[in-house]
């Protein structure tokens, strides 16, 4: 009870160890009281050494052609077949729907109806399969969203529909995300719902460990629908998600952003030669900038550099020498060797009112971050470039007086987190990959140094957000709203445009952050693929049962996950795709695939080494050799594609090149033609061979230089 939320369950478990040996282990989980952490441990049976330990908590420190063909439907689960009753109707939600990527796409509607019978058959607010909800509030089969302000994750407020369910609460932006907790609280709830209903098409259903508290008795363990906090007090400018396996109820975490990723115009020098405003950035810690202003004498610190920390006395990392001076005071202090929470708290221990932090590098001010100390700090602080504050401290260190005020009604609104819905998607996809990755019940696989997680989670943002009229090389950047960054957190937006995104496979290795820059990097590949099919297929604005590219590139994402082993790197990933393809369309996308990952470094020569080891991965973009093919090439063997196969009546065949005129026949096994026709073979031709009865034919393509025979099942 002191140190777990849940009971600590032990088992029995074999675990497997980097050097591809197994070990007899005690299988454990501690879902630590504040939520920071949910350790899933491996401890030697024998030894009682720790094996292996990783947390289920995903912390997520962001830092804004016309063809006919199949719809792609997964082929790893056999579809069922499933009678449901109708969604009760007259639902309302006002939120900034799908596919917005937050308030930067327009304003808040209020939607109707929104859940999908297919996906949620008895509405958003059942939990036990009779027609009519259980919860007026927002709470159902598959999340439960409350408050949490006071970041206890205990019982947080709800905000009620009544017997309408009707949840129609004003945002009136921008404002104090305060003031509109229970609209927020609505977006949330509807989001994770949109995004059950969203993924379970593509193949994250019962089965496959979705998060549903009654799975209407279809398979997979139940009683884990989502714990989703609004405007968690527990932290700022970030978000987190807990995946435990199977059957435990995960929980997404969504934070206050404070509006402070750019300088503002803070503080204001009354008197002397430096009079004027200048502009600052608040620290993501201490106490907010003062309404009404506060004014005040600055002061330098000075220390006596005892600590061996530094050799600067301005910098107060060791032993404050000037602590009388400080007291009432605002205080001027350098960047320097030690903590920024360090540095705050001891000029506030001296009786400091603000304090005032000079970058000692060129370049913009940073985000300060609170360090191990930064808790306990109660006033405010920000930072400001040295081209502003070398010469404050030279007026200081002079004995000249500087008078300043700091003006917190400069600041801005901080922006709510449940209200970028990119963030919310990005955090419930990490449950998605956790689960579809290893299985269910194993939700410790991707814990490796080359895992993608958060390329996954970066993906689901994306392609849930998209909208008619968007291109290739538009600038994508992830969180934008929440971030205040229109470029995103990112090492760079998501586009397929080289010149403003250049990453490839080769900046794995420490060139990007771990593990958001590793993910950034898979995402990236993902969205040229994802692109490359738009571009042969169009795009669908129905992004759940559309047969646009974007469509067939989320399914084979999201079957990619379920065919990777555990621990997968870039590779294991990029081959997965290719046997979803495969098993999906008979390799009809094979070479597209190719060339996606190809022109990002992933190609066919590229070496992920170990999937353990993030420093000895190796680019290539080259492709393999039978998908080079051209006009001039005489061996068509590899050229056509003929699916699906089986078949059911619809036969597509998919050219590589346009060979032009060609004689297309459908033999049978006693070397009977059934059909023939000459047919113009250009990119895809589609063939109606519904008159066929089931059993094994041949197809036979017949040109001026070639013949291409493939065998076909008819069912």
């Amino acid at each position: 009870a002191d140190l777990s939320q849940n009971d600590i369950p032990v088992a029995l478990v074999f675990q497997k160890t980097q050097n591809e040996q197994y070990r007899l282990a005690w299988d454990l989980s501690i879902y630590l009281l504040d939520s920071t952490h949910y350790y899933s441990v491996r401890v030697d049976a024998q030894s009682g050494a720790i094996l292996d330990t990783h947390d289920w908590v995903l912390h997520c420190d962001f830092g804004q052609g016309s063809h006919e063909h199949s719809n792609g439907e997964s082929v790893l689960f056999a579809e069922q077949t499933r009678t449901f009753a109708p969604a009760a109707g007259g639902n309302a939600y006002r939120v900034f729907p799908i596919p917005f990527s937050s308030p930067l796409d327009g304003a808040d509607e209020l939607v109707v109806n929104p859940a999908d019978p297919a996906t949620s058959p008895f509405g958003w607010h059942d939990t036990d399969g009779v027609a009519g909800p259980e919860y007026t509030y927002t709470r159902g089969n598959n999340v439960y969203a409350q408050e949490d302000i006071d970041g206890n994750n205990g019982t947080g407020a709800s905000p009620e529909g009544g017997a309408t369910l009707t949840f129609d609460f004003p945002y009136n932006l921008p404002q104090d995300p305060a003031n509109f907790t229970d609209a927020a609280t609505v977006n949330l709830f509807y989001w994770n719902n949109i995004i059950h209903d969203f993924t379970y098409p593509y193949g994250f259903d019962e089965e496959s460990g979705n998060f549903q508290e009654n799975n209407y008795g279809n398979p997979g363990n139940a009683s884990d629908s989502v714990n989703a906090d609004a405007q968690d007090g527990s932290g700022t400018n970030n978000a987190n998600f807990a995946t435990p396996p199977d059957g435990g109820n995960p929980r997404m975490q969504m934070f206050i952003w404070t509006s402070s990723s750019g300088p503002i115009n803070l503080l204001t020098i009354n008197n002397g030669p430096l009079a004027g405003v200048y502009p600052g950035v608040p620290a993501n810690f201490g106490a907010p900038m003062p309404i009404p202003p506060l004014t005040e004498d600055l002061v330098a610190v000075e220390d006596d550099n005892s600590g061996g920390t530094s050799t600067d006395p301005q910098d107060a990392c060791d032993t404050i020498t000037n602590g009388p001076s400080l007291d009432g005071k605002i205080v001027v202090i350098r960047r320097g060797e030690c903590e920024f929470g360090f540095k705050a708290l001891a000029a506030q221990n001296e009786g400091a009112l603000a304090v005032i932090m000079v970058n000692n590098v060129p370049g913009d001010p940073v985000i300060m971050a609170p360090g191990a100390v930064g808790a306990q700090v109660t006033i405010p602080l920000f930072m400001v470039t040295d081209v502003i504050g070398e010469p404050i401290f030279t007026e200081l260190l002079a004995g000249n007086p500087v008078n300043g005020t700091i003006d917190g009604g400069a600041v801005p609104p901080s922006v709510d987190g449940d209200l970028d819905n990119e963030i919310i998607a990005h955090e419930y996809a990490h449950g998605v990959s956790n689960r579809l990755t290893g299985g269910a019940v194993n939700t410790s696989c991707l814990g490796n140094a080359d895992q993608m997680g958060e390329g996954w989670s970066d993906y689901l943002g994306l392609i849930m957000t998209m909208q008619a009229g968007d291109q290739r090389t538009d600038v994508r950047g992830l969180a934008a709203y929440a971030s205040g960054n229109p470029n995103g957190i990112r090492e760079a937006p998501y586009t397929t445009n080289f010149a403003v995104n250049n990453y490839t496979y080769d900046d794995t290795n420490f060139n990007v952050s771990q593990p958001h820059g590793i993910g950034f990097v898979w995402a990236t590949a993902l969205w040229e693929m994802t692109w490359d099919l738009i571009d042969l297929y169009g795009f669908d604005a129905d992004l759940v049962y559309g047969t646009g590219g974007n469509n067939i590139a989320f399914q084979l994402v999201m079957d990619g996950m379920k065919l990777q082993n555990c621990s997968p790197g870039f590779i294991d990933g990029r081959d997965a795709i290719l046997e979803a393809d495969e098993l999906t369309h008979g390799g009809l996308h094979r070479c597209l695939i190719w060339e996606a990952f190809a022109r990002r470094g992933v190609g066919f020569s590229a070496s992920q080494g170990s999937a353990f080891n993030r420093t000895d991965q190796v680019e290539a973009f080259d492709i393999p050799s039978d998908c080079n093919l051209s006009t001039g090439d005489n061996n068509y063997d590899n050229n056509f594609s003929i699916y699906p196969n089986p078949n059911y009546g619809a036969i597509n065949i998919h050219s590589k090149v346009d060979v032009g005129s060609a004689k297309v026949s459908i033999v049978d096994i006693n070397g009977r033609t059934v059909w023939s026709q000459t047919l113009e073979l250009g990119n895809q031709t589609q063939v109606d061979a519904s008159m066929l009865s089931s059993g094994i034919y041949l197809v036979r393509i017949q040109g001026n230089n070639y013949t291409h025979t493939s065998k076909l099942i008819m069912r």
